[in-house]
């Protein structure tokens, strides 16, 4: 899908779909219920405990007899669970894949049992269909929320709480992981840590670390939090939260995981010499005034700590959590297939390309293919369909091109 100049509301839209992580598909009929999963205490990868752990979780398809049918879906930074299908007819969209997760589509829930998992410190505490355990929880030991005595937690965490769920409906191995972005990191985790239960995996617009240059980028989103002066060292749950920062973090994230050809599309009459600007420096060009309005309504559902933590666990990634990525990636057995976005400005096409090197280097197999789009990062969201044949041809087993 592309967006043309000359439809702005259409543009609007489909800018207001990807910010929340959604795609402008036809409305799905299918619907979906989050599910609850809970552990007394769980130990990090860092060996810290965290007590009374909650994370929610949804599934589509049905589960085999011989539960070998199982395809775990691994969501993005700002993502949820929410993966496919709608909790309510009155759902305005569905989940941010259900244009290839579904009876029949690239991801066949006629064939598959597909399940996702809230992360831990999801971004989306205040979404009353999130269910997730970190800072803005409370620490069963004190009654207060947890603020930053929460543990640091890592993609690894992620991973073995995933695995938690899994084991607890009686699930040893997956057929499949597949995960956008951060979700990218999750899978390609799991086929380091975890090769015997994984045979095939898939990474849309992801990585297999986090290099220098990428760290510094992930940083940027800290800083308007931490200069926010209600952010008070993370104590302000109980007082005004930081939101200035917190929307000041999203519009940096939002932007960076966009690219300009659709930026620029969305705001066909922009005015670089707006007189409102030129006489009055409390002015804002419209398309800051823009991209705020988007980032105030997302920061109303978004909790400033949990921002700060999944920052640092994107800071800590590096598959397998423990050699070298060379040396690492010699554990995967799993078939690879690589998804890059053509025009990634924030986990640039290089990062994915240089795991699948590596990978063919190793004598495993791997395949990769861009996706095409006007979007940036986005466009792992956005034009996931135009994949379609090749993730169901990969998952089908058959040779890629």
């Amino acid at each position: 899908m592309r967006l043309r100049q000359g439809n702005p509301f259409l543009i609007f839209t489909v800018f207001l779909a990807l910010l929340a992580g959604l795609q402008p598909v036809k409305a799905s009929e299918r619907l979906v219920e989050k599910q609850r999963f809970s552990m007394p205490a769980f130990t990090t990868f860092n060996g810290s405990t965290i007590k009374n752990l909650q994370v929610g979780f949804e599934s589509y398809g049905k589960l085999n007899r011989e539960k070998s049918n199982v395809i775990l879906i691994t969501h993005y930074f700002s993502g949820s669970s929410h993966a496919a299908g709608k909790y309510s007819q009155s759902d305005a969209k569905p989940g941010y894949w259900d244009t290839i997760i579904g009876p029949g589509k690239a991801i066949d829930t006629n064939q598959y049992f597909v399940i996702s998992v809230d992360t831990l410190v999801n971004l989306n505490v205040g979404d009353k269909n999130v269910i997730t355990t970190g800072p803005a929880s409370i620490n069963p030991d004190t009654g207060k929320p947890y603020g930053l005595s929460f543990p640091v937690v890592t993609i690894r965490d992620f991973v073995n709480v995933q695995k938690a769920v899994l084991e607890s409906l009686g699930i040893d191995s997956l057929y499949a992981v597949i995960g956008a972005s951060m979700g990218s990191m999750q899978a390609l985790d799991w086929a380091v840590a975890y090769p015997d239960k994984v045979p095939r995996m898939i990474s849309v617009i992801g990585s297999g670390e986090a290099d220098a240059w990428t760290t510094l980028a992930l940083e940027q989103w800290t800083l308007p939090i931490k200069l926010d002066p209600n952010w008070n060292k993370g104590d302000y749950y109980s007082r005004t939260p930081p939101m200035e920062g917190l929307t000041a973090s999203l519009m940096m994230l939002t932007q960076q995981a966009l690219h300009p050809e659709f930026i620029n599309a969305a705001n066909p009459h922009h005015n670089a010499l707006d007189n409102k600007v030129l006489n009055d420096i409390n002015q804002s060009p419209a398309v800051v005034d823009w991209l705020r309005t988007m980032a105030e309504k997302r920061a109303q559902t978004s909790d400033a700590n949990h921002l700060l933590y999944l920052v640092r666990a994107n800071q800590l990634y590096i598959a397998g959590h423990n050699k070298a990525l060379n040396e690492a990636l010699k554990a995967v057995k799993a078939r690879c297939l690589f998804l890059p976005s053509n025009n990634d400005l924030l986990l640039m096409p290089y990062m994915a390309r240089q795991v699948h090197n590596r990978l063919l280097e190793l004598h495993k197999h791997s395949y990769l293919t861009e996706i095409q789009g006007n979007a940036g990062h986005l466009n792992g969201l956005s034009h996931i369909q135009s994949q379609a044949n090749t993730i169901a041809a990969f998952l089908a087993d058959k040779e890629l091109p």
